[in-house]
Parts: structure tokens; C-alpha cells; sequence
């Protein structure tokens, strides 16, 4: 079967290229198993399969390799570009309540990934090249352990709280939770679509960072996660509009 052309090869949008930057790997999991849409990461989104969006930015944005972690008998035995890695993951890291860390921990000490990993969820396949060179150049600032892609929430969540013992506790400052909502700060919740990191400190610490986290935010039209079969309709309908044609 042959190669799907990368629509990402070359300059992006309004000549966006992607910069020189130090060497990085990109990761891309994906596993077989999903309850709300069985079979989404080989699925055909814009006349690709899900997962090839992710990996054909990431060769367009430089990566020095391309890791996939997957139990996708399909996806370990195609014929990926160069610089294309397709690993077998252990069974026990393919559960539906697997966490991420071990998956990438996995993923990082079987392929010798060392330096700097940029994470690329299949599930967020509407980022673009722009979205990932100013992930990897805030990263390169030197000024966070974490970049990771956000996009603009409900701020009515910081007048939230949980019950302690028929207490109520705001989960935010409590003057919050008597505000009106247009007078609350402007609230941002993780996309999923990007996750820029070192290799050897994501191992050692078993972990993503809790502190110096940086965020790089992105449109809510850009952040759609693809979760169930409404998600993945909307996503082609929204590549669809923006140009994006089928691969032949």
C-alpha cells in the first residue's frame, strides 16, 4: 500500500515554515482498544488514518523521530516514512485505565529517546504546524520543566467547590463563588494536543512536572478531542472547511 502524501510538507498556512531547533522526538500513542469509538486511531479522518495526522506534522515540523507506541497489529506492520518508529507496547499498557506516564516511560527507555520529547495525542488531530514550532520554542526559552497546549474554559468552574463533611470548600478564592461570572478571570484547561518535555526527567521522576509548567494556548476550534463517533464528524467537517482535501 502506498504512502498517503504529508500535507504538511512545506510551508503552512501563510508561510509558516518550521524553525532550526535542537534535535527533539516526537511520541504518538495509540492503542486499539476504545469504548466511545472502536477503532479511531486507524480510522480515516481527511483520507488519512487518525494517527498519520500526528505523525506527518511532526516529520513536517523537523522531528528527528517519529515513536509509536501501540498493541495495532496494522500500524506495527506498515510501512512508515523514515524516521518512523512503530514499537510493540507491553499488553499490561494497553488497558483502558492504563495511565499515560508508564506508557511513555516505556516508550522512551525502549527506543533510547533522550533529550527533548514533544507528546502528540492522535486525538487532537485539528493543531497545526504553527501550534507546534511555538510549543517547542517556548520550551527552548529554558524557562519551564512542561509546555503543554491550553485553550480557553468555562470560567464559571472558579465558583465551583466539593463537600468536607456537609462543608462546602471552593475550589478557587471563596469571594470567587458569590462573583458574577463576567467579573471572573479568565479560566484555560489543558487540549491534550501538545506536550513538550525532557526525556531523562520525565523517566526519573516517573511523571509529567507539577511546577514551572508553561502554556501555549490555542483556539477552542483547534482543540477539539476526538472521543466518540460526533467528535470525529465534526473534526472532518472542520478540516473539510478549511481547506484540507482528501489524500489520493
Amino acid at each position: 500500500m502506498s504512502e498517503p502524501a504529508n500535507p504538511w510538507s512545506g510551508t503552512f498556512g501563510g508561510g509558516v515554515t518550521a524553525p532550526a531547533a535542537a534535535a527533539w522526538t516526537a511520541l504518538v500513542p495509540l492503542r486499539g482498544g476504545s469504548r466511545g469509538l472502536p477503532g479511531k486511531n486507524t480510522r480515516l479522518l481527511a483520507g488519512r488514518p487518525l494517527y498519520r495526522h500526528a505523525v506527518d506534522l511532526a516529520l513536517a515540523a523537523g522531528a528527528a523521530r517519529v515513536v509509536i507506541t501501540t498493541d495495532i497489529p496494522e500500524v506495527l506492520h506498515a510501512a512508515h516514512p523514515p524516521r518512523v518508529l512503530a514499537l510493540q507496547r507491553p499488553a499490561d499498557l494497553c488497558a483502558d485505565d492504563a495511565p499515560m506516564a508508564p506508557v511513555l516511560v516505556h516508550a522512551i527507555q525502549a527506543a533510547r529517546i533522550e533529550g527533548t520529547v514533544v507528546l502528540l495525542q492522535p486525538t487532537s488531530p485539528l493543531r497545526e504546524l504553527q501550534d507546534l514550532t511555538a510549543a517547542l520554542e517556548r520550551y527552548a526559552s529554558g524557562d519551564f520543566e512542561l509546555v503543554m497546549s491550553v485553550t480557553e474554559a468555562d470560567r464559571g468552574v472558579l465558583k465551583w467547590g466539593r463537600i468536607d463533611n456537609h462543608r462546602f470548600v471552593p475550589l478557587s478564592q471563596p469571594q470567587h463563588v458569590f462573583s458574577n461570572r463576567q467579573a471572573l478571570p479568565a479560566v484555560v484547561k489543558p487540549n491534550g494536543a501538545l506536550y513538550v518535555f525532557d526525556a531523562q526527567a520525565f523517566v526519573a521522576r516517573g511523571g509529567f512536572p507539577v511546577q514551572h509548567i508553561g502554556a501555549l494556548e490555542m483556539p477552542p476550534q483547534r482543540s477539539h478531542d476526538i472521543d466518540t463517533l460526533a467528535d470525529f464528524e465534526l473534526c472532518e467537517r472542520l478540516l473539510a472547511e478549511a481547506g484540507h482535501k482528501p489524500s489520493i
